[in-house]
């Protein structure tokens, strides 16, 4: 049998694990103020960058190859130093393949129990 957490205790994701939040992302069908359009997803987001929460708004386009739990079910996204370690340590159901939506970050999506799970991963230029 699998160990209770209690309510005071962080998820093993942000204690043991040391996973950072960054944000909610939230599927709708309404326009929002200020989108952005990713052509490459068919996919209009916005909000993240006013957010003091990190909620990010996500609107499909009909014909987005984005997973169907994505378009229909709010994630969560955490910040990780390394994408391939974090994949690789754990026995993910992966939904999306780690791949690159903007200039120096890399993304996958898992499943949990019927939610989906973004992994972050930024690369910091040192000064």
């Amino acid at each position: 049998m699998e160990a209770k957490r209690l309510d005071h205790e962080p998820p093993l994701a942000a204690g043991a694990w040391g996973w950072r939040y960054h944000h909610i992302g939230i599927p709708t069908t309404e326009h929002q103020q200020g989108e952005t359009y990713l052509p490459e997803y068919k996919l209009y987001f916005s909000g993240f960058s006013t957010s003091p929460y990190g909620i990010e708004w996500m609107r499909f386009e009909a014909d987005s190859p984005v997973h169907e739990l994505i378009k229909k079910v709010p994630h969560i996204a955490f910040e990780v130093d390394d994408l391939d370690f974090e994949l690789s340590r754990h026995d993910f159901n992966i939904i999306t393949e780690p791949n690159s939506p903007s200039g120096g970050t890399r993304v996958a999506m898992i499943e949990h129990n019927g939610a989906p799970v973004e992994l972050i991963e930024f690369n910091k230029l040192s000064d």
